[in-house]
This record gives structure tokens, sequence and C-alpha cells, in this order.
């Protein structure tokens, strides 16, 4: 069996085959830039093989509700050029096969599920949250995704501030100062002129966002109670993550159980940003078998 995946990101898109133990048998990538063009490569990209079926992890926002007439549509997206896109629509005009279409951050929280599962850890419930360019959120609770009407977005949720950020307006461009107006990668450049890479993590810059990266963690611990929270993206590394550990251990104060701290909020299983290829492969598998 051959399936496919597409992770579409706001910089590129990264189309695979693979088998049905998740396996890469090919790969390519490309940077997006027109929807006409960019379509265009992965569709070519997928006549080249024999795929059954392909699991779609796009950028958004996204229309998810199989009864509207925009399913499959990139929707209000802030990225030139691509909002109000028939990405299902046309991919299904020249590739015949049956899609799954979700978020990215959907696609690579069933990806680190799945790796869960795998690794046999006892996993019913995971949350993953991307820090990137961006930051977004998805849940995955039974082996199903969490958001009926439309798909979470909890890269803008609202935090407490931190008393030596309160000068900072944050970047979202809708929201100013929530979750991704904080924390986003582009936030280095906002507050410090230089970008995250070179910024030493003995900078109090990182107790900041580790700071607002925790209360992330609290809030979907005590909304949705997941056996653990993965974080992937560019800002992440393990280091950090201990940051986020401790103001974690402090804020939160024992309110509830967790269990180990270091496997609860841990890295992705899957290398380099990976999980969402995992994940589309798993979901286009399950679109064949439903």
């Amino acid at each position: 069996m051959l399936v496919g995946s597409i992770e579409a990101g706001g910089t590129k898109f990264v189309c695979a085959v693979g088998n049905e133990d998740y396996s890469i048998q090919d790969s390519t990538h490309f940077p997006t830039t027109t929807p006409e063009e960019t379509l265009r490569k992965t569709i070519d990209y997928f006549k080249q093989f024999d795929v059954e079926a392909i699991g779609i992890a796009s950028f958004g926002p996204i229309e998810l509700r199989k009864n509207s007439p925009k399913y499959g549509y990139i929707t209000k997206t802030p990225k030139p050029n691509w909002e109000n896109t028939d990405f299902v629509g046309t991919l299904k005009k020249e590739l015949d096969v049956p899609m799954f279409w979700t978020t990215d951050v959907n696609g690579s929280a069933y990806g680190e599920y799945i790796m869960s599962t795998l690794s046999n850890e006892k996993i019913d419930s995971l949350v993953y949250y991307t820090i990137g360019t961006g930051v977004g959120g998805g849940a995955v609770q039974n082996g199903e995704f969490v958001g009926n009407v439309g798909h979470p977005e909890m890269g803008h949720t609202f935090l407490k501030r931190h008393p030596d950020d309160l000068d900072f307006k944050g970047i979202c461009p809708f929201h100013g100062d929530c979750l991704e107006g904080l924390v986003a990668g582009p936030t280095f450049d906002a507050r410090l002129g230089k970008p995250g890479k070179d910024v030493p993590l003995t900078d109090h810059t990182w107790d900041i966002m580790a700071y607002y990266v925790a209360q992330a963690a609290i809030q979907v611990t005590l909304i949705l109670r997941p056996d653990k929270i993965v974080f992937g993206g560019g800002v992440v590394s393990e280091p950090f993550l201990d940051k986020v550990r401790a103001q974690f251990s402090d804020m939160l104060n024992d309110y509830v159980e967790v269990g180990d701290l270091n496997k609860y909020i841990t890295m992705p299983l899957v290398k380099n940003n990976g999980s969402a290829t995992v994940g589309d492969f798993a979901l286009a598998i399950k679109e064949l078998q439903e």
C-alpha cells in the first residue's frame, strides 16, 4: 500500500509517499508561492505514484465541516493570495483518491499520537503545540480530533502578562498579545531586534517566553486533561522546555496530578518536525478504512 502526505506550510510544502508502516518511500519539498503554482507542483508530484489515499495537513484557517460548501478551502488566511482557496477541490480534479483534510497542527498531533502508541506508551489523549513563525495547537482524544464546528485555535488564547513584559504590545495582527503574539519566533525580533537563534538561553526573554508557554500548558491541562503535551517548532528546544516545566510546576502548584513532568511536557518523538508526515500517512489509511 502507498499513501500520500501533504504538509502544506505557509513557507513550504512537503509532499511524501509512504507505506502502511508510516515509512517514507519518497519525498519532495518546494516553496509555497501562489495557489496555482504550488498546487500544480503538488498534483504533478503525486501523479508519479499509485497512491491509494492522501492525508493533507494545511496551514489555515481552513474549513473542516463536510456539510459546508467551502469544505476543503483555506479561508481567512493572512497568507497573500491564498484566502478562499479550494485546496481539496483542486487536487480532486486530477487525483481521484480519498483525501483526509485537516490542519497542520492536527496532522502533527496525530503523528505524535500514533508514534506514542507504537512506542507502547499508554496514551489515550495528546495535545501538540507548534511554536515557530506562528503558534498553533491540535488535540487528539481516543483517536479523534477535538473540534467539530471548527478546528481549535490554541495559538490565539489570552494569557496573564509577565510583569517584566507589560510594555510589549505583541505581534498578532488580530489580538496583539495572545499566545502567538507573545511567543512566536518573530517576537524576538520585535522585542530585541534579532532572531531567537541569536539570543542565548540565559537571556531573560526566554524566561518570559517560558512563562507564557507554561500558561498554555496549564490551560489545556485543566480543560482537556491530556496524557501528555508535545511542543514542536523552531522556537522549542529541550533546555527551553526545562524552563517551561519549572514555570508550569510553580504556577500549577500541584492542583492536579500530571505525573513526571519530563514525560508530560515533551519534545516530539518524530525528529526534524516530521510529525505531520507520519500523521498524514495514518490519516490517509484511516480515510481508506472508513
